[in-house]
């Protein structure tokens, strides 16, 4: 998953109907696991454009969206913030909560 910038972050969520931007911090050990489910994710929806930031360095949007803790799954529909995960917990509920749609 690449590396996103704020300015990139904006980009894609006005370029594209539904984009996702995970928040991490490298010293947490759930965001790690996180990670790899949302590499996962990302290869099971390719169509989606899915970027990642270090939120030490994106305090800004820390306060700007509210965010809680992380790790943080920024999910935008139509350019505006749809939706913060923080419940990492599977991959399949990732794909649901991402593409705004219950698999049962």
């Amino acid at each position: 998953m690449k590396e996103w910038s704020r300015e990139e972050w904006e980009q894609e969520r006005t370029k594209h109907d539904v984009t996702a931007f995970y928040l991490y911090t490298p010293m947490c050990g759930t965001c790690a696991v996180a990670s790899k489910m949302m590499d996962v994710t990302e290869q099971v929806l390719p169509q989606i454009p899915m970027g990642k930031a270090n939120l030490n360095y994106m305090e800004q949007i820390a306060y700007d969206y509210e965010i809680e803790s992380v790790p943080c799954l920024l999910i935008s529909e139509n350019g505006q913030v749809r939706d913060k995960v923080y419940a990492f917990q599977s991959v399949p509920n990732l794909y649901e909560k991402i593409l705004n749609k219950s698999l049962t």
